[in-house]
């Protein structure tokens, strides 16, 4: 059986890190149905539930539904996680069933500074808590100064780093197994 894995970058950017950091990731996850998911939403507005909710978040939440696992790759916008990955969790929180319980997770983030968007994953964890997915606790994963990080063709140049994010997938997997 052939493991399904659904991507999630918190940053639209066309040359994002972040989107570059998902696809590596699932790349040494290995064998697997990846695909990176889209999270332009409209802003959350409670007003635009339940007669007209967006299609495209019900459409995630049913990847994320019949996922094994995601991934989500976050940015860091003033010491936290994105608004684009805030207001996409906002819209999931409102789907039922949740589509986020008992699901393994993993958190990883790129960016441009020194700490490699630590703070994001941290801001992160806790809009997560409510959904009562699985996040891996470790290895943690943050690639400082993203903009050396990464070859021409958006693959991570640093074999250490592929290592380190490799023993995570390894980690995702194991967490899959687990059930």
């Amino acid at each position: 059986m052939t493991l399904k894995l659904i991507g999630l970058s918190g940053s639209l950017r066309a040359a994002s890190y972040n989107t570059m950091l998902v696809h590596e990731a699932a790349r040494c996850f290995g064998q697997c149905d990846f695909q990176l998911a889209n999270i332009r939403f409209p802003l959350f507005d409670e007003d635009l539930e339940p007669q007209n909710f967006p299609k495209e978040v019900t459409a995630l939440a049913d990847k994320i539904k019949a996922a094994d696992a995601v991934i989500i790759a976050t940015p860091e916008y003033n010491k936290n996680l994105s608004g684009s990955l805030k207001n996409a969790l906002d819209w999931l929180s409102r789907v039922r069933p949740q589509p986020w319980l008992e699901k393994p997770v993993a958190i990883l983030s790129a960016s441009s500074g020194a700490t490699g968007g630590v703070r994001a994953q941290y801001s992160l964890r806790h809009c997560m808590t409510p959904f009562n997915p699985r996040i891996l606790q470790a290895p943690e994963v943050m690639i400082a100064f993203a903009g050396k990080a990464f070859d021409d063709s958006g693959q991570l140049s640093n074999e250490k780093t592929l290592r380190f994010l490799t023993r995570q997938m390894d980690a995702l997997r194991a967490e899959i197994e687990r059930g």
